[in-house]
């Protein structure tokens, strides 16, 4: 198992030359610059600690001025090897936002290794918009997005869109290059 450090590291660097880098993401740059975006690596050894860690971490970014905390990329390196398994958590996931009352306030997000858009083969290069070095769950406040859209990265589907453009445009040598340790 990678140790914390290791796993932060290589989600920093997914942020910055994947979600930034590639613009995947066009609201990121911003609040990453302002340090607004928290990683978390859980070390549950079973679901129910994740899920102690998605209460702790919803409720410390419900609690939290977005000046402080934007966003929360909670990080499980180990539990979710399978990406239909954690497709399939992301319901229970969900669920625990709405047991917290925050429906329309912070959604989740998902990204895994592994991830695979339904109805396109695993080595479908527009799965790697999705791709992270390790299962994610990304808690965004719906008032962050909502902005964002609104001053210019256009409406989400654009955004998917684009987002699987860029990728074909850069396929999937141009990916692996991406990654290779210079």
């Amino acid at each position: 198992m990678a140790s914390e450090a290791d796993v932060i590291a290589a989600t920093r660097e997914w942020v910055e030359k994947a979600v930034i880098g590639l613009n995947l993401c066009p609201f990121a740059r911003s609040v990453w610059v302002k340090n607004q975006v928290r990683i978390v690596v859980s070390t549950a050894r079973h679901v129910d600690g994740l899920l102690d860690d998605l209460d702790r971490e919803l409720d410390l970014l419900a609690s939290t001025p977005a000046e402080e905390i934007d966003t929360t990329l909670l990080v499980h390196p180990t539990l979710f090897p399978d990406f239909l398994t954690f497709n399939d958590f992301l319901d229970i996931a969900d669920e625990v936002v709405a047991e917290h009352d925050l429906e329309g306030v912070i959604q989740v997000a998902s990204f895994h290794p592994d991830y695979q858009f339904e109805g396109t083969e695993p080595d479908d290069i527009s799965n790697f918009t999705n791709r992270s070095p390790f299962p994610t769950l990304h808690l965004l406040r719906e008032d962050s997005i909502e902005r964002a859209v609104a001053t210019d990265a256009g409406n989400a589907d654009e955004i998917v869109e684009r987002n699987i453009e860029t990728l074909r445009r850069l396929g999937l040598a141009g990916w692996q290059a991406l990654w290779a340790k210079r």
